[in-house]
């Protein structure tokens, strides 16, 4: 089973949901507001695909965060405790499809995984 992770207001979040609906891919969707952040989880992303690639550097959440909370950032840890702290910062959607996690939306890509 698939599992999309992210926040429902998210535009690139709705596009990836509707392509699964519309390829018709059964899927389950965690909300990161209403359910959290699985920290068992976002260890095992930080690994693979990896926490550089996990946090979203170019998203409004990361530029409102001061220039000492983002040069805090320097490794999975602390990275993993930004996210863990806000959600929003995550790039989304991450999408666990079952054998392997990616991470943004990527409609060629997601086509070769049916």
């Amino acid at each position: 089973m698939i599992t999309l992770y992210g926040i429902p207001n998210c535009d690139t979040v709705k596009k990836a949901r509707t392509w699964l609906t519309d390829n018709g891919q059964a899927y389950t969707f965690h909300d990161f507001k209403k359910q959290g952040v699985p920290a068992d989880q976002l260890a095992q992303w930080a690994l693979v695909p990896g926490w550089e690639k996990l946090l979203n550097r170019k998203g409004t959440t990361w530029r409102k965060f001061d220039a000492a909370t983002q040069a805090a950032v320097q490794d999975s840890a602390s990275a993993q405790a930004l996210m863990l702290a806000s959600p929003s910062v995550i790039k989304r959607p991450v999408v666990d499809w079952g054998a392997e996690v990616t991470v943004g939306f990527d409609a060629a890509a997601w086509a070769e995984k049916r």
